[in-house]
């Protein structure tokens, strides 16, 4: 069944709003995903502020005109699914490739970062990108490195003294005894 052109632009201008708010968008090749895998990766999704659909590939580039978007070339070519991702990007990111992983079906195409197009490899590293609190945990270690080894440096250098001290105080009570 055709649809009408009224609805036509109505999903357009609803693609272009959420290109306009999210952060990042992924595009995924959803063949051979069962409507209850789908469902499943949208109810995963939506809690952590992101939006799972599928999309004719003519309207998503329609919607990408119209938001003034680099367009996505061989990319929308055969079925499109658009990942959404508003705000923070880690987990959402991160919950995509774990099912893409566990399914082996939804397979990355690329995406947009903003207004800079992202080839799957591209994806791939966002993907792979430690969680917030990672890479907070790696700089702490980072900064408290370089405190510590001056610590310890100043440690054995007053550890030596004490030991030179203490030899000295023997040898001059051996002498005088």
């Amino acid at each position: 069944m055709a649809i009408t052109r009224e609805k036509k632009e109505q999903l357009v201008a609803e693609l272009s709003e959420l290109l306009s708010r999210s952060s990042v968008v992924v595009l995924s090749d959803y063949r051979g995903l069962t409507a209850a895998q789908m469902a499943e990766l949208r109810n995963k999704l939506r809690p952590l502020g992101s939006r799972f659909t599928v999309a004719k590939n003519s309207l998503i580039s329609r919607s990408l005109e119209e938001s003034k978007l680099p367009s996505l070339g061989s990319m929308l070519e055969g079925p499109t699914a658009l990942s959404f991702i508003f705000g923070e990007f880690r987990e959402p990111l991160h919950e995509l490739k774990a099912i893409a992983k566990d399914t082996e079906l939804l397979n990355i195409k690329g995406g947009l970062l903003g207004e800079r197009v992202l080839s799957a490899d591209d994806v791939q590293v966002l993907m792979d990108l430690p969680t917030a609190d990672v890479l907070r945990a790696q700089l702490l270690s980072g900064m408290q490195s370089p405190v510590s080894g001056l610590i310890g440096l100043l440690d054995s250098a007053l550890r030596g003294l004490l030991y030179a001290l203490s030899a000295r105080a023997d040898q001059m009570g051996e002498a005088s005894a």
